[in-house]
């Protein structure tokens, strides 16, 4: 099998999936009780968390346990925005977001929050001086991912959370870093709040983290009887969060040598590739060589993808959780609907290999010429 859907989702670390077998097998009390198994169980708890604080250079307290990157950002916008309703009603996000924002912010239109969408510039950046133009006093959040899922543009965190602060010194800065954790270095000081999943840094599925810093308060999205945290009440899922802190220390490891080798992998894919007439390679110099996107300009891209299953290669088109549909971040950046409809997302890891691209280039050139002449012909 070559796999190369790792920003879909990656497969579990040995070592993670050991921790996370552990924590089930010698620590099955609840955290929440007081006898002498919940009080260990806790005890794991705590410590898993003060790993993960520890990484970020952040409180314990700043770190919520959610199911994922979509929980994650629904807490973070839903809770800003209702905590500060009465503060303004104005949100920004980037035009290069997940889908799951977008949803997030149609419901809170119909709540009666406004939202602006911040332009981006021709290489996919956020155009500073139109943020600085939609920034106003009644604006209580601005939302930009860290990295797009779709292209892979990288956007400068830190100079957008300046030119933010500026404006609106009381406006709050929310970043989904789901696709840069384990891919390129982070900073949760860069943002006021910042939403992560395991399951897209060789964790499990099902646990995510939302970064809140503690200045901040949120309106709660459940309610429950927990007294340590009101923000997501409930048995905590310790196993879970006990494989977590493995899997984002194993994950922020030899970034730098890993994206070195990552990056060949992706020049020789592009090199490949831009011999084909009926290819676009959508990228940008601010795209992480962990992404690259594509567009066939004759053949569909399920068609393209499910062929490609026959030589058990497995593909991705936009974003796993809007397969299929239009490419709002190639929209955004090259205003090409044929384009932005016929995308197929490579991705890639270190666990990568380079007799994997080269079997995967070979078996690309017959899928394409076979599908190309039916449709040519």
């Amino acid at each position: 099998m070559i796999y190369l859907d790792y920003s879909a989702t990656t497969p579990v670390s040995y070592d993670v999936l050991e921790s996370f077998n552990k924590a089930c097998k010698e620590y099955m009390g609840n955290p929440n009780s007081l006898h002498s198994l919940g009080v260990k169980a806790k005890g794991l708890m705590n410590s898993a968390t003060k790993q993960i604080s520890d990484q970020f250079n952040v409180l314990d307290s700043e770190i919520i346990y959610t199911s994922g990157a979509t929980e994650s950002n629904n807490m973070a916008l839903i809770g800003v925005a209702l905590a500060n309703i009465k503060k303004g009603n104005h949100i920004i996000v980037s035009k290069l977001e997940h889908p799951s924002i977008y949803k997030i912010c149609e419901y809170l239109e119909t709540l009666g929050f406004e939202i602006s969408y911040v332009n981006n510039n021709e290489e996919g950046l956020v155009d500073f001086d139109n943020l600085r133009s939609l920034i106003r006093p009644e604006t209580i959040l601005v939302s930009i991912c860290a990295v797009n899922s779709e292209i892979g543009i990288r956007q400068p965190l830190k100079m957008i959370r300046q030119i933010i602060k500026k404006e609106n010194s009381n406006c709050l800065f929310h970043s989904d870093m789901t696709q840069a954790l384990g891919k390129i270095p982070v900073s949760f000081h860069d943002v006021d709040l910042a939403s992560c999943s395991m399951h897209k840094i060789y964790g499990l599925k099902g646990i995510g983290i939302l970064y809140k810093n503690s200045r901040i308060q949120l309106v709660p999205l459940f309610h429950g009887s927990s007294k340590d945290n009101d923000l997501r009440p409930g048995t905590p899922a310790v196993p879970l969060i006990a494989s977590s802190a493995k899997a984002i220390r194993l994950a922020t490891q030899d970034l730098d040598r890993r994206e070195t080798f990552i990056k060949r992998l992706n020049e020789k894919i592009v090199k490949e590739l831009s011999n084909y007439d009926g290819i676009i390679i959508n990228q940008t110099k601010y795209s992480i060589p962990h992404i690259l996107n594509i567009s066939l300009v004759n053949i569909r891209p399920e068609t393209f993808i499910h062929a490609m299953e026959e030589y058990d290669i497995y593909l991705g088109t936009n974003t796993a959780c809007s397969s299929g549909e239009l490419s709002s971040s190639v929209m955004a950046l090259f205003n090409d609907k044929k384009r932005a409809a016929s995308t197929i997302r490579i991705s890639l890891s270190h666990l990568t290999t380079t007799d994997e691209i080269n079997r995967f280039l070979t078996n690309f050139k017959i899928v394409y010429n076979k599908l190309n002449d039916l449709v040519t012909k």
